[in-house]
């Protein structure tokens, strides 16, 4: 029998203990692949990379910034 995704976790134990994984977060609310990295690496960052993790926090930010509100763009989209 396949065991269920959701109870496997390949390369540690950082969402273990998470009263919801970060991939159903992301998969409920129907989040973008920017937003959902910011996501899972604030949710792990204590538990994994640290400062690390909490710089891809701003760079991943700092990149929805610009594809979402950037040069040409006003705060619409338009």
């Amino acid at each position: 029998m396949v065991p269920n995704a959701l109870d496997v976790q390949v390369g540690g134990t950082h969402y273990k203990d998470c009263a919801i994984q970060p991939i159903e977060y992301i998969h409920a609310n129907k989040l973008g692949f920017a937003e959902g990295n910011v996501v899972k690496y604030i949710t792990r960052h204590r538990q994994k990379h640290g400062a690390d993790d909490v710089r891809k926090v701003i760079h991943y930010c700092q990149l929805l910034l610009e594809l979402e509100y950037g040069a040409g763009k006003t705060e619409g989209g338009v």
